[in-house]
């Protein structure tokens, strides 16, 4: 199959000019192939004068006055022999039931494919064109136009015979004529004509623009893009035409309809032929020789015809591609003798020449392929392939990926190469052990390894393995990372074991092979191997993997070299597994490591200060010796603590704070306060204790202590206006005594005092305001009405409060608290006789609300 594709390839290729695509970068549009089969036999003998193109077959005239039909592949299916001389022109219908021919002769056939019936007749004179209405097959009349001298409209009346019509004439030959819809178009010596079927109007005149061309060497193309857009090519001009209605207001005389020319420009050569593709145009060109200027072999290029797709704008084009067609005796060839048939519906473009056939076809997506092949675009094929895998027919995602990992490997690129393996060769083993085998072949096995599958997908152990010991002898650092990033299941592991043990023979020291083995022993299950390389290299994962595997038995007696190694981590991870490794046998072990076990015992008092209190006597000594700044807040929280052994150990170092603390805790207070200030001479510290204390006969100690100190009378004067009264330190201050800053202490005292008078009157007020405030509420809640019905009882009898008897007169006590009484059942002895209060709430603390309410 790659074969024909390639034999075709080469053959579209012969029609365009080779150097010309060499240069250029740009991607063409079409590609070409030659019709042959049956075309071929024809024209040797023949030659080709005219074509018409159908949706099932080719029409084909010949100079030698013979119609053939065609298959789409150039096989002939049926031969006419009209004339003796050249066809003109062949018609057919939309339907491809009927078909039109005249020829040079004189001689017109229209005649129905299947019938043989229809209209033949002979002119004297040539007749150049015939056009059928496109609905001829569906159409009661029949229609269709001829032009020689004069266009002649033939339609059947209802008698069934022909009538002629003359749609116009006196302007020379009739050289081309389109039929779309209702609309006719042709072209004689002086212009182009539009004449409306349905409205019998001639719509318009579009007048050629170089009248020094000889109509006959250089005739007009015309071509409809659709109902209403013709396309006028003439010499080196274009023009597009829009058929517009015209406004109801303008018509008068006017026929119904105008054409405006929206675009309209010059080109390089003359024009052999239009077809519209899309919003472009395909135009083919002839182009004319100039030996003068040129050289022979050049000239040869410019003699053939070009095919280009251009964009049409107002004034102007835009070329998007052009290609030189080499088609057979293109050397000998007018501008007359290329024509250019579209195909309907399809984006094909027939290219006729008197001894070629040449099919021109939008590039698909397989040929945009071949051309990024060609190019080597390799990457580009890659990603239009897997973008469009599903419309590509000649082409394999896999072939072309593969293509593209030998070009990568062509230039050395091996990393690119081995990445792509994972995206082209996907789950398919045997190309991927191939590739591994071709990459050790060029000695980068490394390249490739770390594209591997190691997923679903796995290759065989060997393949591993022979990476593996490739990384072994010269990359220890690649071959850890593989170990880390590779299951331990796609290679043997008692074999790579082996390898690396053989190496650590000639470097026991060497710290990533040690790591590496610790880990293909952790893959093998044989932790406590891991474990004592990891502890030997202090290895940071050792945490993790004590904690993932749940080897705590097996440290129990390596915990001092934890703690040697991390102590944070080390204390973290035995008291989070107090369970698995108990207290006691931590204590136990790092009983000759004192300062390793205050680190564990000082943690797990922070976590539970009950959990060690066997240990908080030891801990007092550990706290004075390794980390005094924890022991006064130790002693603080510590229940369990003797307070005689610290107190001990805290006088034997001196360490006045702890003391005082223990002091203070201990009842003695006034030793305490006498230490500090003595030991400490900190009168703030000092004031501040017996603030703690709350104790009349500290304040007094402490004042007796301060009285003859000018500086500590100065502290007290600032700070004890808020618990004692200054004046008794004031009377008992010395007359004449220098006390420092003596008048801010008295400024300070006066000023706390007015601040303490100030919130007094702040608060009084605060509680006078909400006390009239609440006082009003409850007078309005008093105030309200109570509402009393048959639902309300009496709370002494039970009895309804109110009568049955409305008329009768009746008397209720109604309470704020709301419990209601017929007034007859309240007691009467011991009441007041302005007031009385609920039976009730009595036994409650009498508040507002028990008061009652009179109700008759």
């Amino acid at each position: 199959m790659e074969e024909v594709d390639d034999q075709g390839r080469k053959s579209s290729e012969e029609f365009t000019d080779e150097s010309e695509e060499e240069e250029s970068e740009e991607e063409p549009k079409l590609k070409y192939e030659r019709l042959s089969n049956g075309v071929t036999e024809i024209l040797q003998k023949d030659a080709a004068s005219c074509m018409t193109v159908h949706d099932k077959f080719l029409a084909l005239g010949t100079h030698f006055g013979k119609v053939f039909l065609l298959d789409v592949q150039g096989n002939v299916t049926q031969k006419f022999d009209i004339s003796s001389v050249k066809i003109n022109q062949v018609s057919l219908d939309e339907s491809g039931e009927n078909v039109g021919i005249c020829s040079e002769d004189g001689k017109v056939q229209v005649f129905g494919l299947y019938t043989r019936e229809g209209f033949h007749d002979n002119f004297d004179c040539p007749i150049k064109v015939v056009a059928l209405h496109p609905q001829f097959s569906r159409s009661n009349y029949k229609q269709f136009v001829t032009g020689g001298n004069k266009l002649l409209l033939y339609e059947r009346n209802w008698l069934n015979r022909w009538k002629t019509s003359v749609l116009h004439e006196g302007e020379g030959t009739i050289s081309n004529v389109q039929w779309r819809a209702n609309l006719i178009a042709w072209a004689n010596n002086l212009g182009v004509k539009i004449y409306d079927i349905g409205t019998k109007q001639r719509i318009t005149n579009v007048l050629r623009d170089d009248a020094s061309l000889r109509p006959d060497m250089y005739p007009c193309s015309l071509c409809w893009k659709d109902n209403q857009t013709l396309i006028v090519g003439w010499g080196t001009s274009i023009k597009i035409c829009v058929v517009k209605e015209r406004n109801s207001t303008e018509l008068r005389d006017l026929p119904s309809r105008y054409v405006e020319i929206v675009s309209a420009f010059e080109t390089e050569f003359f024009i052999s032929g239009l077809a519209p593709l899309a919003d472009q145009l395909v135009t083919l060109y002839f182009v004319k020789e100039n030996p003068k200027h040129l050289e022979e072999e050049e000239e040869e290029f410019r003699a053939r015809p070009r095919l280009d797709i251009i964009l049409p704008l107002a004034e102007s084009c835009d070329e998007i591609s052009s290609d030189a067609l080499s088609v057979r005796n293109f050397q000998d060839n007018e501008c007359r003798d290329y024509r250019l048939v579209p195909s309907a519906g399809e984006s094909l473009f027939y290219i006729i020449s008197p001894k070629d056939i040449v099919v021109a076809k939008e590039r698909d997506q397989d040929d945009h392929i071949d051309w990024l092949l060609d190019k080597k675009k390799y990457e580009d094929a890659l990603m239009a392939a897997e973008i469009s895998f599903k419309n590509i027919k000649r082409h394999d995602v896999q072939k072309i990926g593969m293509a593209y990992i030998n070009h990568l490997v062509e230039k050395g690129d091996y990393d690119s190469a081995a990445r792509k393996c994972q995206k082209v060769l996907g789950k398919n083993m045997e190309l991927w052990e191939n590739e591994v085998y071709r990459f050790k072949t060029i000695g980068q096995l490394k390249a490739i390894s770390q594209y591997l599958p190691r997923g679903d997908l796995r290759l065989r152990p060997a393949i591993y393995e022979m990476i593996l010991h490739e990384f072994l002898k010269t990359d220890y650092e690649g071959f850890a990372t593989l170990i880390r990033e590779w299951p331990g299941e796609l290679y043997n592991n008692m074999a790579v074991v082996q390898a690396v043990g053989d190496h650590l023979k000639k470097d026991p020291s060497n710290r990533t092979l040690l790591t590496t083995l610790a880990e293909l022993y952790t893959y093998d299950q044989r932790y406590d191997r891991a474990l004592e390389i990891y502890l030997r290299l202090r290895h940071k994962d050792v945490y993790q993997l004590i904690h993932k595997h749940n080897l705590f038995s097996s440290i129990e007696d390596k915990i001092v070299l934890l703690m040697d190694f991390d102590k944070e981590k080390a204390v973290d991870m035995l008291l989070d597994n107090e369970d698995k490794i108990s207290t006691d046998r931590v204590v136990e072990e790092l009983r000759g490591r004192p300062e390793l076990l205050h680190v564990y015992l000082h943690k797990l008092f922070k976590r539970d200060h009950h959990k060690g209190q066997r240990y908080h006597e030891s801990q007092i000594g550990l706290y004075a010796e390794y980390d005094r700044p924890n022991l006064l807040p130790f002693l603080r929280d510590s229940t369990h603590c003797p307070l005689e052994k610290a107190l001990e150990i805290c006088q034997q170092r001196n360490f006045v704070e702890e003391t005082v603390f223990l002091l203070s805790r201990m009842g003695n207070c006034r030793r305490a306060l006498q230490m500090i200030m003595e030991e400490l001479g900190d009168v703030d510290k000092a004031i501040e204790f017996a603030k703690e204390q709350d104790d009349a006969e500290l304040w007094e100690d402490l004042i007796s202590y301060s009285i003859d100190k000018p500086p500590f009378i100065t502290g007290l004067l600032n700070n004890i206006g808020t618990h004692v009264d200054p004046i008794l330190l004031i009377h008992r201050i010395k007359e004449g005594m220098e006390i420092p800053n003596l008048r801010d202490s008295l400024v300070k005292i006066l000023q706390d005092y007015n601040l303490q008078i100030l919130l007094r009157e702040g608060c009084k007020k605060i509680l006078v305001a909400d006390s009239l405030s609440l006082l009003q509420k409850m007078h309005r809640t008093q105030m309200r009405g109570v509402r009393v019905d048959d639902e309300n009882i009496c709370e002494s009898c039970h009895g309804t409060i109110l009568p049955s008897d409305m008329a009768q007169p009746f008397n209720a006590v109604v309470f704020n608290c709301r419990h209601m009484f017929h007034k007859e059942c309240l007691p009467s002895s011991g009441t007041v006789p302005t007031v009385q209060f609920c039976n009730i709430c009595s036994a409650k603390k009498r508040g507002p609300g028990s008061g009652m309410l009179d109700m008759k």
